[in-house]
């Protein structure tokens, strides 16, 4: 049934694909028919663009049965350039300690194995730092990581 579901939501797993409600202009990340801020019927596709900054994270020391082999690993609650909040993993962080204002962007990752015998696999998105960045986000990091 797992599989059958993230089949479903493949638009949004890679793709981050919401809704934009056409009454308010709300951006509205999951999809859904109603939107949340001025509960109209809510049904016009919007592509985020996957670039947002870590509001909040922590680091999973002992995770659920399905993600142990992932683990230590960082979890973030990520402010979207448009609005809304998701919560995913940070990848690709190498030696890079992630702080809150950290720009990312999301990325298209493995999640996890449901059957390794059948090789499948679930992918989605993660975040990672942002790659490219201008210099007033540059500025901003420096700045906040001097203070910290």
């Amino acid at each position: 049934m797992e599989l059958a579901r993230h089949w479903r939501l493949r638009r949004q797993r890679y793709t981050l694909e919401g809704e934009r409600c056409p009454h308010c202009g709300a951006a509205i990340f999951p999809p859904r028919d109603v939107c949340p801020t001025c509960h109209q019927e809510a049904r016009e596709p919007m592509t985020f663009s996957g670039r947002g900054r870590v509001v909040a994270f922590t680091t999973v020391l002992q995770p659920p049965d399905a993600f142990t082999e992932q683990a230590p690993y960082v979890i973030a609650l990520v402010e979207l350039e448009e609005g809304p909040r998701v919560t995913a993993q940070l990848t690709d962080l190498g030696d890079t300690q992630p702080y809150v204002g950290m720009p990312v962007e999301m990325v298209t990752r493995r999640l996890r194995t449901v059957s390794a015998r059948r090789g499948i696999v679930l992918y989605g998105y993660k975040f990672r730092p942002l790659l490219r960045v201008d210099v007033r986000e540059a500025a901003q990091a420096a700045a906040h990581q001097a203070a910290a």
